[in-house]
Formats: structure tokens, C-alpha cells, sequence
């Protein structure tokens, strides 16, 4: 142990330490590192958490990828089939980052009951639709099997059966227009099977999921064609390129559409959390390195008469700046301590409990997202304790201009 490091500490846990000017402002100085952290992991853990829970739920819903025909592109109902008979159907070897593709296809009908009545947008699957994307999203009964013969059943959402005043197992009429004017509308009589509640109104309050072959029939189809398919890819980051890779592969009859240009909207207002995140980081450690100079200065000021004893004993100049250097890096450790305690406390709280909550016409979630990694909680870490450091290395710069004479003599 260096004796630089000795004198640090009997100068951090002297006697007179809690009487001493400098006590206060030292507080102070750890409260705004430990404040600073809480509000960096926090508003960290919390914004990538709400970017991840909306564009998972999005994906969930529509694909990350979507191929259709470009006179499908702008609405949320199919006009012209897409046969499934295609070179990337049942599997887009072609591209390697695809993970999984399905076919689907959508209707808009009218649900009926007697004292109420809702318009919807019916998506049909089919035995390749990958359920896992809206498992966790099923608050009440299962999902249906559209693997086997045509079935009856339907996922609907929470919001959607209290507003038709529905419940899991019961039955209802939908009626679907036909293209051709002058035609009568079709019925079909649906069974609850499962119920789903995403807290993502905009879906929540248009889809519901049944078999495929429901539309088929209705748009008088064959069965082997079908609305769009829907590309699940394996890293979301790189969708852009994939996006073009699948592009290139898929005829020129067909376009393909990620997310995040069907939903533009929602994605660029997701991209105004990484601004803000930035934003909070800088201010919290600008807040901090501040109090921590604050807290340096008043700690030369103090030691003045120390600091000429030192010199005057032989120690340059730079032995005495890192006293008070691992002075503040001990002051700085203590701050990191409690902040990451309350810190990460915070968020596994809200993990659990989800306490704080959120209005989902406005945020698209019921309650604050908290997506914790401890990469990114060491990255905030090192990133405070450097910049603090290297700009507490200025205030320590005055040592150099005192005198030992004059220090000892200092009052």
C-alpha cells in the first residue's frame, strides 16, 4: 500500500472529519454521484426497456418483414392473393437471417352482438403461425389449433370482449363486406377460444386471429392463396439490411416492408428516448463532476497547512495531488455504491411489482418496461468514475501553486 494511499485515508477518516468545513460539501458530493447513478441506470433500464416491449409487440402482431403485393402495401386488409408457392416458402434459405416465415391474411368485418356492435380487422393463420410472439400476451383461455380442420375459434382482445360485452367460450356473429357492390354480406359465427390483452390499443382494438381458411372461402380462394407473409429475423438491429436481402430475393411482383417503415411513426418517436437518454447521462454526470470539484476545492482549501507540511518534508508536487486524488476516487466509490444499491433496488422492484404505471394510449405499454443488463450498468459505472476523474485532475492542478512557506503559515 502506497504511503500516498495511507495519508488519503487518515485524511478521509480523521477525527475532526465530521466537524470539519468541508463534511457538508463532501456529503453533498456524494449524494450527487449516488443520485446521478440511480437516475442514469434508471432512466437506462427503463428507456431500452420500452423500445424493446414496443417494438416486440409490434413485431408480434405484424412480422418484422412483410411481403405482399404493392397494391397491399397501404392497408391493413388483403386485395389480391399471393400465392404460397414461392422459392422462400415454407423456408427463406436464400437469407440466412431469417428465422422463421408465415403466411397470413386479413379481412375487415363488423362483430354483432345485441347490444353492441365493433368494426375489426380478422387475421388469418394458419399451422405455421408461430404462437410463442403473443403467448405472454394471453391473459384467459388457449390458443386455437388451425393445424388440423377449419376451426371456429378466435383469439380476441380484453378490450374488444368488454366492449361487446363477450366472455371466454362465448359465441358471436361477424359479418364481412364483400368487394363487389350490391352483394349481401358474409357471416361467420365465432367461438372465444383465448383472450389477449397487449396494452398496445392500436391492435388490441382492430385484431382479431383466426383460421386462414375462413378468408379463403369468403374472398373465394384456393387454398394456397393467401393476404402476406410475415418474416420473423433473427437480430432486430440489422432488419434494414435484411430488409434489402429480402427484397432482392422475392419477385418483382412482390414488395417487402419492415416495421419500422410501416410503422415510421412509432420508431421515430422510440429513436426520441435514445436523444433523451443521452441528454440525462450528460447532465447527471456534469451535475456530479461538479459537486465533486466543489468537494476537491474545499478539501485543498482545508489541507492547506498539510499540503506545506508535505512539501515541506520533500514531497513533490505531484505525491501531494494524488492524496487528494484518491481522496475524491474513495468519495466517488462511496457515491457508486449506495446509487447502484438503490439503483438496480428501483428496478427490481418495478420488474416485479410493476409499480409504476403507464397510460397505454400514450406510451403503448400498461406499465413501465425495465430492461436490466449489467453491461450496460458497469459501462455507466466506469464511464462516471472516468470522466470524474480526469476532470478533478484541473482543481488539483492548484497544489502546484502553493508554497510551503506560505502554507504553514496559512490560517
Amino acid at each position: 500500500m502506497s504511503l500516498e494511499y495511507f495519508i488519503a485515508r487518515r485524511l478521509i477518516t480523521a477525527k475532526d472529519y465530521k466537524s470539519s468545513i468541508s463534511a457538508p460539501i463532501i456529503k453533498i458530493a456524494i449524494s450527487a454521484i449516488a443520485i446521478g447513478i440511480i437516475m442514469m441506470i434508471v432512466s437506462v433500464a427503463t428507456g431500452i426497456g420500452l423500445q424493446q416491449k414496443i417494438r416486440d409487440k409490434v413485431s408480434a402482431f405484424n412480422g418484422q418483414i412483410i411481403i405482399s403485393n404493392f397494391d397491399n402495401n397501404n392497408s391493413e386488409v388483403t386485395l389480391t392473393p399471393i400465392s404460397k408457392n414461392q422459392d422462400f416458402y415454407p423456408n427463406f434459405k436464400s437469407v440466412p437471417e431469417v428465422k422463421h416465415i408465415q403466411a397470413i391474411a386479413s379481412k375487415a368485418g363488423i362483430i354483432r352482438t345485441e347490444n353492441a356492435f365493433e368494426g375489426i380487422v380478422f387475421k388469418g393463420v394458419g399451422g405455421d403461425y408461430d404462437w410463442n410472439n403473443i403467448k405472454e400476451y394471453i391473459v384467459e383461455g388457449k390458443v386455437p389449433d388451425f393445424s388440423k380442420s377449419l376451426n371456429e375459434e378466435v383469439l380476441i382482445s380484453r378490450l374488444l370482449a368488454d366492449r361487446l360485452n363477450l366472455k371466454l367460450g362465448d359465441n358471436f356473429n361477424t359479418f364481412f363486406i364483400k368487394e363487389e357492390q350490391g352483394k349481401m354480406p358474409n357471416s361467420r359465427r365465432f367461438k372465444i377460444a383465448g383472450i389477449f390483452n397487449s396494452g398496445f390499443q392500436q391492435f388490441d382494438a382492430t385484431y382479431i386471429i383466426g383460421d386462414i381458411r375462413h378468408i379463403q372461402r369468403i374472398n373465394k380462394w384456393s387454398s394456397d392463396q393467401v393476404g402476406a407473409f410475415e418474416i420473423f429475423v433473427k437480430d432486430f438491429d440489422n432488419i434494414k439490411t435484411t430488409g434489402i436481402q429480402v427484397y432482392d430475393q422475392t419477385s418483382s411482383t412482390l414488395d417487402t416492408k419492415t416495421i419500422i417503415e410501416k410503422y415510421s411513426y412509432i420508431f421515430d418517436w422510440l429513436q426520441l428516448f435514445d436523444f433523451n437518454i443521452v441528454v440525462i447521462l450528460g447532465v447527471m454526470i456534469l451535475v456530479a463532476t461538479i459537486n465533486m470539484v466543489v468537494a476537491l476545492l474545499v478539501l485543498i482549501l482545508e489541507r492547506t497547512q498539510m499540503i506545506g507540511i508535505l512539501k515541506a518534508m520533500g514531497a513533490n508536487n505531484w505525491t501531494v495531488r494524488k492524496i487528494f486524488l484518491y481522496n475524491a476516487f474513495y468519495l466517488i466509490i462511496r457515491g457508486l455504491f449506495w446509487g447502484n444499491l438503490i439503483g438496480i433496488a428501483i428496478l427490481l422492484i418495478q420488474q416485479q411489482f410493476g409499480v409504476v404505471q403507464l397510460n397505454p394510449e400514450n406510451y403503448y405499454v400498461n406499465q413501465a418496461p425495465v430492461y436490466l443488463n449489467w453491461g450496460y450498468i458497469a459501462l455507466l459505472n466506469l464511464l462516471t468514475i472516468t470522466v470524474c476523474f480526469v476532470v478533478l485532475l484541473i482543481p488539483s492542478y492548484i497544489i502546484t501553486k502553493i508554497s510551503p512557506v506560505k502554507a504553514i503559515r496559512f490560517e
